[in-house]
């Protein structure tokens, strides 16, 4: 075998051992039993060790210099690669280890803390998660700065400077159009309740409609929704609330974009590191354009509408057209995942500088819940009223994904620039989802980035789908005013 074989074998049961990993996460956040937590932490960190030692394992260094790749496939391979080598020799492995041990304990902590509504319960050990996340990013760092070494591991190429100038772009047009159309009255909110059960059917059925392999995946309920594993074992999850059906229906789509992503990719890249999703901003915009532009428009808005009147008959909406302002209404509201599409970004803003603060040290751990209280009052003109709707509604910082929120903005940048790209492409696509069937625009997304997997960086991925043009913040914007300006009316 070459030195190129050598390697892809290696890297192959490296890329099955964390495949395994990610399925104890999954159980984890599913169907672990709680008192299960610590002896789970111990299985994580112990995995971790094996995975650091493989991922640092001096015979890559030598396989790297001899290796000659085949293709361009084979050159992506080995780019990906030298990135991770290089990366986990950086980390120790004791850190690592402490790392995966820690952070497993914690996402329990603060499930409880959330549940009690009690932040002093979870503040301990986010001051642990914290300490050990900066010691993680000095050492990637390597001098450099800190929080663009963390951005390394969601979005390859990324800076804070970047991000931050694209997010100084975003804010005072949607401020604008948030403040113009919320001058409007909206649409009453349902008053029905909705059998749990019909929308867990409903949902498995919007799975498979948005091309969902349901013999390759599986769809649960989880506190946070969720979509986990990649190639042949990809699942999802979402959570229903008697009240509000659109939570499930659209956390489901939502997950479901992540999903076919993951399925989407080349079986050719299985278990070797093209065999994912290239970063998560690519990730975020096929969720985003799956739940959004797809699944909140108004051709495919008629065709649920029916759907929801079949499952649970007459639910208090009168028509198609009042059912798609429903939909998409502007409500004020504390939890991010449950945000309108104008005003999501807003809240992805807030953790964004937030935890920039927090890993610079200009933020104390003690001192992020006021900072979060203060942000979000000057923000959406409206005190936080309990911390599970504030500091407490996101699992991330409590399993140390630090440089995570700013991906989910950029996603929904990156599904902007695709819109326009596949909506040239498709001028009649509104007539298929119309009938609930959204294949033309699942199918052009999978020809134009999903197959590729991580062939190319993330902003050339997105380049590539869209015939050349690099991707900016301008049809984003330009697709919500234009949306939502006539729903104003």
């Amino acid at each position: 075998m070459s030195a190129y074989d050598d390697l892809m074998a290696h890297q192959r049961e490296t890329e099955a051992l964390g495949a395994v990993m990610g399925r104890l996460g999954w159980d984890q956040e599913t169907v672990m039993p709680r008192g299960a937590a610590p002896q789970r932490a111990e299985e994580m960190a112990a995995l971790e060790g094996v995975l650091h030692a493989r991922r640092t394992d001096a015979r890559i260094g030598e396989w790297l210099c001899n290796a000659q790749a085949p293709d361009e496939a084979g050159k992506a391979q080995l780019r990906l690669i030298t990135k991770s080598y290089e990366r986990a020799q950086k980390v120790p492995a004791d850190l690592a280890q402490a790392l995966a041990k820690l952070t497993s304990a914690s996402q329990g902590i603060w499930a409880q803390a959330r549940e009690d509504e009690d932040i002093a319960a979870f503040l301990p050990t986010l001051k642990e998660v914290v300490a050990l996340k900066r010691e993680e990013g000095a050492a990637l760092a390597a001098g450099g700065d800190v929080y663009d070494a963390m951005l390394q591991d969601y979005e390859p190429g990324a800076s804070s400077d970047s991000l931050s100038a694209m997010f100084a772009a975003l804010r005072p047009r949607l401020t604008a159009l948030r403040d113009q159309v919320m001058a409007h009255e909206q649409p009453a909110d349902l008053d029905f309740d909705f059998d749990e059960g019909k929308q867990m059917k409903l949902t498995r059925k919007l799975a498979k409609t948005f091309g969902y392999d349901m013999s390759h995946g599986r769809v649960d309920k989880a506190v946070h929704p969720f979509s986990s594993g990649s190639g042949q074992d990809v699942r999802i999850t979402t959570r229903t609330s008697a009240r509000d059906p659109f939570n499930c229906l659209y956390s489901t789509i939502h997950e479901v974009g992540h999903a076919c992503y993951e399925q989407g990719i080349s079986k050719d890249y299985l278990l070797t590191p093209l065999g994912s999703g290239v970063s998560m901003g690519v990730h975020e915009s096929q969720s985003r354009i799956y739940e959004n532009q797809m699944g909140r428009s108004r051709a495919f808005c008629g065709w649920l509408y029916g759907q929801m009147r079949d499952a649970f008959g007459d639910f208090g909406v009168a028509d198609e057209d009042t059912f798609y302002r429903t939909v998409n209404k502007l409500r004020s509201g504390f939890i991010r995942t449950e945000a309108d599409e104008v005003q999501y970004n807003l809240h992805v803003l807030l953790r964004f500088d937030l935890e920039r603060a927090l890993i610079s040290g200009d933020l104390a751990v003690d001192d992020l819940e006021a900072a979060w209280n203060d942000r979000f009052a000057a923000d959406f003109g409206y005190g936080v009223d309990k911390p599970s709707n504030g500091l407490l509604q996101d699992v991330h910082w409590s399993v140390g994904l630090f440089g995570y929120f700013a991906t989910y903005s950029l996603g929904n940048v990156y599904a902007g620039c695709l819109n326009a790209a596949m909506r040239a492409d498709l001028p009649d696509f509104d007539a298929s989802l119309a009938i609930g069937d959204p294949s033309l625009g699942t199918e052009w997304l999978n020809e134009a980035l999903q197959r590729h997997g991580g062939l190319r960086e993330p902003r050339a991925t997105i380049a590539h789908a869209c015939s050349g043009t690099e991707p900016s913040e301008g049809p984003l914007l330009d697709y919500l005013e234009a949306k939502f300006t006539r729903l104003a009316v």
